[in-house]
């Protein structure tokens, strides 16, 4: 029995087999082309050498596949996150005056707002180690519903200790939500489309306006707030209840829509430092499969690159392993001065931004100010100072995204202008005056914050991103509590605090404009 020999190599091919093989090699040519074009924000800082190249081979397939539906549902969901924090944020200050009043004002008055912050610092180490260590999937579903759940039961709660407690958890559910809202985003984005991170920190505005909309709804009306707290019981103080009710049952239902609406894989990122190669590629080929992409990533492309080392200890679940993703975020000089310098300006603003709305409402009494207003008019003050603040993150957006400007000096103009009118401030005289200067403010801070807020993960190494995400926010929560220690001991008569904040203001925007990392033109490493 004789069998047809195949053809050599080297030897003649049909016309059909030469058309193939150019092709082939055309497609060799439009990777590579790719590889050299794509820039990484770390690709030539000294990490490991196949984690580097393996990076690059996943940058370049997300950017392959672009930007798909899957990409839209991430964007409304993971805003969800943000506005459930910012929405937290506040809802402790809305509620604390009311609650107080009725528990009979014993206690520390600023019990809320430290009980909150604390919640929040644990929730964002918690959430930020948790999330290099198990994965994204399960901290970025269970966090929000961890947080709904606290904030109906604490609008039950029969006296001030007690209250305290469920908004500290409130506060550890919504504490990972900045930090994994960014980073699954972010690990998903194409490097073009990376400025969306930035324009999605408009969701935190829109969770600070639920907040003052909600406020405004159950706080002015007499029958569900009592006007002191001799006549004060819990029959006649209903609204701040009916505040947290309502707020926990948004974020009741923000945190099954994340569960049913998208089922989320894990990050590619997060398994290539893993080092599970079949994975990402897995998770590559559904997403082409399912929104008719290409993805020309193969296992045998990652297996070329060589084995991941050093982004996890032998036993990942061992303080070994907490460790190894801190040491991460100092591997060289340049990334260690980044991490720094990122830490130090979460940390400014935690302390600046609170501190100033402190210590404002004294010092504009002692000069004279007239801001007699009724009940009905601050919180309606209060929603549209809110509501401002949306509008900031959008311009932040596209001005990040303009050659000229980038990242940096995205944040360095927004923290200018914001200290701008924090020195203007301290010349409010009228209401009109105080809810315009509000506005502006809030308007121009998030330029800032929301470029910073997208900026962290940016300049991060995947490996070790949610915990240097979770300890930068975890400083800013450090600074708040600080606030609030500062606000009942210190002197809130005095101008000297509210030109502290304005000048940290501006030593925040000088120090990003000496980030070492400028992300606009680059993918995320």
């Amino acid at each position: 029995m004789t069998t047809s020999p195949a053809p050599e190599k080297g030897g003649s091919n049909s016309p059909k087999q030469q058309k193939t093989k150019t092709s082939t090699v055309n497609l060799q040519a439009v990777n590579s082309a790719t590889i050299q074009d794509g820039k990484d924000i770390l690709g030539l800082q000294d990490l490991d050498p196949a984690l580097n190249r393996k990076m690059h081979l996943v940058n370049n397939a997300i950017d392959e596949i672009g930007w798909t539906p899957y990409h839209t549902k991430l964007f409304f969901l993971n805003g969800f996150g943000y506005a459930v924090d910012s929405l937290v944020l506040l809802l402790q200050g809305v509620i604390a005056g009311p609650a107080f009043r009725e528990f009979g004002e014993k206690g520390y008055d600023n019990a809320m707002t430290i009980a909150g912050y604390v919640g929040m610092l644990v929730g964002a180490l918690f959430w930020g180690l948790g999330a290099d260590i198990i994965g994204r999937r399960f901290a970025f579903n269970v966090s929000l519903l961890i947080c709904s759940v606290s904030v109906i039961i604490a609008g039950a709660m029969p006296n001030w200790p007690s209250l305290g407690l469920w908004i500290a958890l409130v506060g550890f559910g919504a504490g990972g939500n900045l930090v994994l809202d960014t980073t699954v985003f972010l690990e998903y984005l194409p490097g073009s489309k990376q400025w969306v991170l930035t324009l999605m920190a408009g969701w935190w505005g829109l969770g600070q306006a639920v907040t003052g909309f909600v406020a405004w709804g159950f706080l002015v009306p007499e029958r569900w707030n009592c006007p002191s707290v001799e006549s004060c019981t819990k029959q006649n103080n209903m609204g701040w209840r009916y505040v947290m009710f309502t707020s926990g049952a948004l974020v009741f239902v923000m945190s099954i829509l994340r569960v049913t609406v998208i089922r989320l894989r894990e990050t590619p990122k997060y398994l290539l430092a893993l080092g599970e190669d079949g994975k990402v590629v897995e998770t590559f080929q559904f997403l082409a499969t399912k929104y008719n992409r290409q993805c020309s990533l193969t296992v045998e492309k990652l297996d070329a690159c060589g084995v991941v080392r050093g982004t996890h200890s032998k036993n990942r679940f061992s303080f070994a392993e907490s460790l190894v993703h801190l040491r991460g975020l100092f591997s060289t000089p340049k990334i260690s001065l980044s991490t720094t310098l990122i830490w130090v300006s979460w940390a400014m603003m935690g302390l600046a931004y609170p501190l100033f709305y402190v210590f404002l409402p004294s010092y504009l009494a002692s000069r004279g100010a007239n801001l007699d207003v009724s009940t009905f008019d601050t919180w309606r003050n209060y929603t549209l100072t809110n509501i401002s603040s949306i509008f900031g993150p959008l311009l932040a957006g596209w001005m990040c995204n303009l050659p000229l400007l980038g990242r940096r000096y995205t944040m360095l103009i927004g923290a200018l202008m914001t200290a701008a009118f924090f020195f203007a401030y301290t010349s409010v005289r009228t209401g009109a005056q105080d809810v315009g200067f509000s506005c502006s403010i809030a308007f121009c801070l998030n330029i800032y914050y929301g470029t910073l807020y997208a900026y962290t993960p940016e300049v991060l190494p995947s490996a070790h991103r949610a915990t240097g995400n979770g300890v930068a926010v975890a400083c800013n929560r450090v600074m708040g509590i600080l606030s609030a220690v500062i606000a009942t001991v210190a002197n809130t008569s005095t101008s000297a605090p509210l030109y502290i904040c304005g000048a940290l203001l501006v030593a925040m925007g000088v120090l990003s404009a000496f980030f070492p990392f400028e992300p606009y033109g680059r993918r995320s490493s």
